[in-house]
């Protein structure tokens, strides 16, 4: 269980971002995160991913807090996937760095071998993106945050993209939080959804 406990969160000294929010995410579970923007549903993101840490509250993964050093159960897929990947390495030490994609994933995201050897800056936003989704699907990870993930993509990205990731998630038990502001989507591929204005965002 994912387990987020009275968060509360600011940057320096400004107003709280985020206040008293509880939430759980089973393993399995598909759990949209709505809020219109700038109501904290990136900042919650990378809370739950380690990326901030709380101003007040924990976050606890099946019963222990996050690592704070090494792989993080808990891995945040960003609507720009140029930070996600360290851009002074090449696609293939990126994809190594956890542990090297199974071939078979790599070839259903539509990752091309040849794109291993390129820099980020090398690929497309789309190609990126993929590679940004491929690097997190691993067995060290049991919750995924996709914060808006597919936004800035083509339709045909989208659902392929969209395909693997719930593929995937239902076949290794992961939880997922699917963070979007498209009612539409989070209805079609969420089993429940989380109004952050009601949990607690400013």
């Amino acid at each position: 269980m994912l387990i987020g406990e009275q968060l509360a969160f600011r940057y320096g000294r400004q107003a709280f971002v985020l206040q008293d929010i509880d939430l759980a995410i089973a393993p399995g579970e598909v759990v949209g995160l709505s809020a219109p923007s700038g109501f904290g549903k990136t900042t919650l993101g990378k809370l739950l991913a380690g990326y901030l840490m709380p101003t007040r509250g924990r976050i606890l993964v099946d019963d222990r807090p996050l690592p704070p050093q090494g792989y993080c159960p808990v891995q945040l897929i960003f609507q720009n996937p140029e930070l996600a990947v360290n851009p002074r390495w090449r696609i293939r030490k990126i994809l190594a760095e956890k542990q090297m994609p199974d071939r078979t994933l790599l070839e259903a995201l539509g990752v091309h071998s040849g794109w291993l050897d390129r820099y980020p800056h090398e690929l497309s936003g789309g190609e990126l993106q993929r590679i940004a989704v491929a690097r997190v699907l691993n067995p060290a990870t049991r919750y995924l945050i996709a914060d808006e993930m597919t936004a800035m993509l083509d339709a045909n990205t989208q659902a392929l993209i969209w395909r693997m990731v719930l593929d995937y998630a239902r076949s290794q038990n992961l939880g997922l939080v699917v963070i979007s502001h498209e009612a539409a989507l989070i209805g079609r591929v969420c089993d429940r959804s989380i109004d952050l204005m009601r949990l607690g965002a400013r």
